[in-house]
């Protein structure tokens, strides 16, 4: 070895050290951590799999019909901007802001495009419709799209309701409102959301917004109290009785401090569908 030229003992020790490490990162630790975690967190390893191979505990899924309709007896979970819906393979919010607040209307040919007010609002009315209850909310026009003008010299526009819609207001500091007409440009006009005289609405924030990661599979203790009329009437069960199960599916505070009790829907759903 020593009668080998420099370089060539380097490339060697190179390779040795490459065999070496490969051995010991490539195949002894990922056996070793993967019988530790089968070992003591088997369920968890496995990707928390719920009873019966109904799902994960850490994915959230839809309870609708073929044609996206929420399904009476079950609860319902959060709104998901992972794909389709909980997609783990398109994990992500919608990257959406407060100020995104004006649609395009669809033209001829084109589908247009809702703001993430506008799809607040319209989540807001279909669940108060689903749990018999308000889903008026403030910047929201009684027709669930966000209220919203734009004003120019003489002109007023709620340009998210499109023609033949009636705006939300007749007038806005004594200018009429229009109706907002597909294809036309709105962009130099000044944006007004407008509050309305709402109060605190029924329905809770997370029935109207995604999670962060389009995944969360729990929902707020109020907004599954909300539902639980819903599923009692729908099942023939007594309202106590679903209210108690909700109450078993409840998990508090991280570390008791932080964050909110929230609800696993999965979980409350199969212990459902076995009462």
């Amino acid at each position: 070895m020593e009668r080998l030229p420099s370089w060539v003992r380097q490339h060697l020790a190179a390779l040795r050290a490459v065999a070496v490490l490969t051995a010991l990162l490539g195949v002894v630790y990922p056996l070793v951590t993967t019988g530790i975690a089968q070992a003591l967190f088997n369920g968890r390893a496995n990707g928390s799999i719920v009873e019966g191979g109904h799902g994960s505990a850490l994915i959230g899924q839809s309870f609708t019909d073929k044609d996206g309709n929420p399904v009476r007896t079950y609860f319902q979970s959060r709104p998901s901007a992972a794909g389709d819906g909980y997609d783990p393979t398109s994990s992500g919010a919608g990257n959406l802001g407060p100020e995104d607040v004006v649609d395009t209307l669809p033209d001829a040919g084109e589908e247009g495009r809702q703001s993430l007010l506008t799809r607040v609002c319209a989540r807001s009315k279909a669940a108060g419709e689903l749990e018999g209850v308000s889903g008026a909310r403030p910047y929201c026009t009684a027709d669930g799209v966000g209220a919203v003008l734009k004003v120019f010299p003489g002109r007023v526009v709620s340009v998210n309701q499109a023609c033949p819609a009636v705006p939300f207001v007749a007038s806005y500091q004594g200018v009429p409102v229009e109706c907002g007409r597909p294809g036309e440009d709105y962009s130099a006009g000044r944006t007004v959301p407008v509050r309305g005289n709402t109060g605190t609405p029924p329905v809770p924030a997370d029935a109207v917004t995604a999670s962060g990661s389009g995944l969360d599979p729990h929902i707020s203790v109020a907004y599954a109290e909300l539902q639980a009329p819903r599923v009692a009437r729908e099942r023939g069960l007594a309202l106590a009785r679903v209210k108690g199960l909700i109450g078993e599916h409840t998990t508090g505070r991280v570390l008791g401090f932080m964050g909110e009790p929230a609800v696993n829907v999965l979980e409350l759903n199969l212990a459902l569908d076995r009462a």
